[in-house]
């Protein structure tokens, strides 16, 4: 596929930032950045769900926050202080959740001590939501998102879009489907990729059992085949941050959904713990301090 886009500059060489002033693709990103931030925040305001502004450091971390992660904390030392630039403030969307009642949502950058490639960078805008309910609830909502950002792009930037990906069609079968998206948990996407050792990564650890994770040649292999949008449910627990509920008495499973397309994962979701117990029944499991 040709794009008519060119090239960002190299971001290594401070001389070529002003570059940007005459470059289709720094013209693309502002005219891109703004429809996504305008949509967001038209459609959590639909919804009566509030927007917080919060801290982008914190004291304490858990990160990696599951076994199943290769994020590192970033630490910075500010005032006097150790602190660490947050890769999500979603423990403090959940004081919001509570006061808000209806629910909270932000966009804020986020932060995380592992190298870029070509799906994750290590700095980023995080756009991230706490709601009352459970799984169910919280993967439609992304669905109705997802198609909320999709037909948004069509009306405002098309051309934009169309310059940088060579086509629209991808916004356009998101934008005008109504079906829900493809589920399968994890243990069926396993069976369906045959426990390849290329495609199901085994992490392992002292003193608990072992876990799998998706590579991202699974993920595209998984997106490919549904020819859609999918989400992956119920991952091993420890594959997992800590906080996602237990789908199951062994706690084997979590109430967990990753949302696939285009590049791979793009959407984390889980449903909470509701209790004390249930949280330091999973601090213990993940081997995480409670103290912090």
């Amino acid at each position: 596929m040709t794009t008519a886009t060119s090239t960002p500059p190299l971001w290594s060489d401070p001389g070529r930032y002003l570059d940007l002033m005459d470059s289709p693709w720094g013209r693309m990103l502002v005219t891109m950045q703004d429809a996504l931030s305008y949509a967001t925040a038209r459609f959590w305001a639909d919804r009566g769900v509030s927007t917080l502004h919060l801290p982008v450091t914190t004291g304490a971390v858990s990160s990696p926050m599951g076994l199943g992660s290769d994020s590192q904390p970033v630490k910075a030392r500010m005032f006097g202080r150790d602190v660490y630039l947050a890769d999500s403030m979603q423990f403090t969307l959940e004081y919001g959740c509570r006061m808000a009642g209806s629910g909270c949502y932000y966009l804020m950058p986020s932060f995380r001590g592992e190298d870029p490639d070509n799906s994750h960078l290590c700095q980023f805008f995080h756009s991230e939501a706490e709601l009352p309910g459970g799984l169910d609830t919280i993967m439609a909502t992304v669905e109705d998102y997802i198609r909320h950002l999709a037909r948004h792009l069509l009306t405002a930037c098309p051309d934009t879009v169309r310059a940088a990906a060579g086509t629209v069609i991808h916004l356009e079968g998101i934008a005008d489907g109504r079906s829900p998206f493809e589920r399968m948990t994890f243990d069926a996407a396993a069976r369906l990729l045959g426990h390849d050792a290329d495609l199901i990564r085994i992490g392992t650890a002292s003193g608990r059992p072992p876990w799998r994770t998706l590579t991202r040649r699974a993920e595209r292999l998984l997106i490919d085949r549904c020819k859609s949008p999918v989400w992956v449910t119920h991952y091993d627990h420890l594959a997992v941050p800590f906080y996602q509920a237990f789908a199951d008495d062994s706690h084997h499973s979590a109430l967990n959904a990753d949302l696939l397309f285009g590049l791979g994962e793009i959407v984390g979701a889980g449903e909470r713990h509701i209790s004390a117990e249930q949280v330091r029944a999973a601090l213990a499991l993940h081997h995480v301090g409670e103290d912090s």
